[in-house]
């Protein structure tokens, strides 16, 4: 096989293991954040966005209270 021949395999294998990472990363919530500071500056631009920290505080206190989408 040639250098370009391997290109688009190991490409594709490139793409499918991002595609992999992507998936499993956002299961595990890790893209939550990112994904709320995203809407609030879209649908409330003037409200302050809370940090990483308090966020992730507010979303756990709100589980505690709320436990209705857990199995234990």
């Amino acid at each position: 096989m040639t250098d370009s021949s391997l290109r688009t395999p190991l490409r594709g294998m490139a793409n499918a293991a991002r595609g992999v990472w992507w998936w499993f990363t956002s299961v595990l919530g890790d893209r939550d954040y990112e994904r709320y500071v995203a809407h609030m500056q879209a649908r409330h631009p003037g409200e302050p966005v809370p940090s990483v920290r308090e966020y992730w505080h507010s979303r756990h206190a709100d589980a505690e209270v709320n436990p209705g989408a857990r199995c234990c």
